[in-house]
């Protein structure tokens, strides 16, 4: 069961807590009492923590490599003494714990830190996505924490002014310099889509702060070039263009209004149903009239999709980096084409990377479209839940 233990927006809460020389501030409710699982949500944003960046290595190793043993490790934290974080700028996220986390383990690092995943959503989306997922993964999995993020110029973090570019690369320091603020250490990565690029880059971009080993599950997507569907199906780009040309923010007067446009449009009516979550009321309640806006910025998700487009991130799955793994599931009616050569070379890797202390894994989610979380949540548990029973 769980009880749940919110970080409100800057300057809010009860009780103000040191870390690491950052006041944070948390939000006391009642239900902290009943101990379910946890969820520590703020809306934080994206920092500048710190621009330096820790290399990769990825140099052969001709023999074979015995695979190190999953545990718990120390590692170094990024160093924070030419850019302090602002509370202002971090990303806003919600923690969901297990029942067994301990709470203080937030606040205090003196204790372990508990095995973290970290779920990314894809564009278009919000940390509210992977909500009720994370909480059925924290209850079967008990020691766990999952830290839900919205990505730059997404959700909660779409009030941050970030600097361009808006890319796959800059996305991921964002959640690198997320995860470095907080201070954990992610065992496991998961993104869907555009947020599995963002995994992978996050591998690409810094060893550190990420353990070894780490797990990497990229859902539905590519490493590399994206293949839009065939005819009839939904294509991304044509959605952000297509709601590019909608009334200006605080002129939609309705939800239903947006929904039929996009049904009419040829969008299908679950993505039309999916993406009006992403409108917020902007006028009180007792008005007469009714006005929406989105709660995206939505010039800076057309420059992000354009960098998912062409951002190729194959030498990560060609040349693995030792201590990482990564696992790709195809979503059976995936919304991308997934074409011969991409499967072709992702199998090939398998075989190279079990050799070199890392992994490659292929795995295909049937009964799913593009959307895994909502389409087969039972299948996408099951196949993730090998992940965390193993570490």
């Amino acid at each position: 069961m769980a009880g749940i233990l919110n970080f409100p927006s800057c300057g809010q809460g009860e009780i103000s807590i040191a870390v690491a020389g950052r006041g944070l501030r948390f939000f006391s409710t009642s239900s902290i009492k009943q101990r379910m699982t946890t969820t520590v949500s703020r809306p934080f944003e994206d920092d500048i923590f710190h621009s330096h960046r820790l290399a990769l290595s990825h140099s052969r190793r001709i023999s074979k490599i015995t695979r190190p043993s999953i545990q718990m490790a120390l590692v170094e934290r990024l160093p924070c003494d030419k850019k302090v974080a602002k509370t202002s700028e971090i990303l806003a996220y919600d923690l969901v714990q297990g029942a067994l986390v301990k709470r203080s383990s937030v606040m205090d690092k003196s204790i372990p830190d508990p095995p973290t995943a970290v779920l990314l959503h894809g564009i278009l989306g919000s940390r509210k996505n992977w909500g009720s997922f994370a909480r059925r993964l924290a209850q079967e999995f008990p020691t766990w924490q999952f830290l839900l993020v919205d990505l730059r110029c997404h959700g909660d973090s779409a009030s941050i002014k970030k600097r361009g570019p808006h890319t796959v690369g800059s996305t991921a320091l964002d959640v690198l310099k997320l995860v470095a603020y907080l201070r954990v250490t992610p065992r496991v990565l998961i993104g869907h889509s555009f947020g599995g690029k963002v995994a992978l880059s996050m591998v690409e971009q810094a060893a550190k702060p990420l353990a070894r080993p780490v797990r990497v599950w990229v859902l539905d997507a590519t490493p590399g070039k994206v293949r839009a569907g065939g005819d009839g199906e939904d294509h991304p780009a044509e959605l952000i263009a297509f709601l590019s040309r909608l009334p200006k923010q605080g002129q939609l007067s309705s939800k239903q209004v947006v929904v039929d446009a996009l049904v009419q449009e040829g969008f299908s009516m679950d993505v039309a149903q999916w993406v009006v979550t992403n409108l917020r009321q902007t006028n009180p309640p007792s008005s007469s009239s009714l006005n929406f806006s989105w709660v995206f910025d939505l010039n800076g998700i057309a420059e992000m999709y354009k960098s998912y487009e062409g951002t190729n991130l194959w030498k990560i799955v060609d040349d693995v980096p030792r201590g990482v793994h990564v696992n790709f599931l195809k979503a059976e009616r995936s919304l991308h084409r997934w074409a011969l050569e991409d499967l072709q070379r992702i199998h090939a890797a398998e075989e190279l990377a079990a050799d070199e202390g890392g992994g490659v894994q292929m795995h295909v989610l049937e009964d799913a479209g593009h959307w895994v979380h909502a389409d087969n949540p039972d299948g996408l548990f099951r196949i993730l839940s090998s992940t965390f029973g193993g570490i």
